[in-house]
Order: C-alpha cells, then sequence, then structure tokens
C-alpha cells in the first residue's frame, strides 16, 4: 500500500490513464477492422483520412509509437489502393 500522499496520487493518475489509453487504442483496433473489412474503394477513401489523423493525434499521446503508426497507415494505404 502506499505510504505517501505523492504515491497515491500517482496510482489514482495512473488508473485515469489506463483506461483512457484502452479507449483510445480499442477505438482505432475497431476503425482498422472496419476499414480492413470494406471493398468499396470510395468508402475506404473517406475513412481513411480520419484515420491517419487518428493514428497522428495517438501518436501524440504517447498510446502508440510513432513507428507502429507509420507502419499501420503505409498497410492502409496499400490495401485501399488495391481495391476496385
Amino acid at each position: 500500500m502506499a505510504n505517501h500522499k505523492s504515491t497515491e496520487k500517482r496510482i489514482r493518475q495512473t488508473a485515469v490513464r489506463n483506461e483512457r489509453n484502452k479507449y483510445y487504442a480499442k477505438t482505432m483496433r475497431n476503425a482498422l477492422k472496419k476499414l480492413r473489412g470494406t471493398s468499396n474503394k470510395e468508402e475506404a477513401g473517406t475513412m481513411l483520412p480520419k484515420l491517419n489523423s487518428m493514428l497522428d493525434k495517438l501518436v501524440n499521446k504517447n498510446v502508440i509509437h510513432r513507428k507502429k503508426a507509420s507502419n499501420l497507415k503505409s498497410s492502409l494505404f496499400k490495401h485501399v489502393n488495391t481495391l476496385q
């Protein structure tokens, strides 16, 4: 158990951040799954900029690594370009 006030506060802050980061990560995964599951190029083209923006925001919030975001964007662009 925590013995200092600052340690107790740190525990509370960590719990809040963990919940928030889980929400952001799950939202990102759902959006990725939705984009990868679509076969319509127009629909995927409208979803792609929103997803790229989401990935950039998650990088700025340190939820995901910048290189992971870059790899995801690259694979998504390839996926959208192969659609008919």
